[in-house]
């Protein structure tokens, strides 16, 4: 089995494509008028509208509703990455370490859900993680 993607269900597609792009750094593919993906190295997180839900069970998801899930991108520096978004986003802590071995900062996408960008800082977190 391979994981191989993350979708999230948006009253505003369009918002929301919009700032996982400017996160990102990556263009969107849209699939279709209420679909998109964005493909980055490691993962892709696609986007569907609220109208996409009925497609399989109406009321089955909501958007702005997400309040269990955070959303984690390594990034190289995430200091340089909080400079460049800080003003752009909702951010929900400014960068710090964890005892995990990471450098992270958090923001808020425009519907809520959680969005981190890490930095491997110890020696033990790249060795763990740095060939994902």
């Amino acid at each position: 089995m391979k994981f191989a993607s993350t979708r999230l269900v948006a009253a505003d597609i369009k918002k929301m494509v919009a700032f996982y792009e400017l996160v990102t750094g990556h263009r969107a593919d849209w699939l279709a008028p209420v679909f998109a993906e964005i493909v980055t190295p490691g993962a892709t997180l696609a986007i569907g509208s609220a109208e996409t839900v009925a497609m399989f069970k109406e009321g089955s998801a909501e958007p702005r509703a997400n309040r269990t899930a955070i959303l984690e991108f390594m990034v190289s520096d995430v200091d340089a990455e909080f400079a460049r978004l800080k003003d752009q986003v909702d951010v929900v802590h400014e960068p710090k370490d964890l005892p995990w071995g990471n450098r992270t900062v958090q923001f808020s996408d425009p519907e809520g859900t959680r969005v981190a960008l890490y930095t491997l800082v110890t020696e033990a977190a790249r060795r763990r993680l740095g060939g994902r």
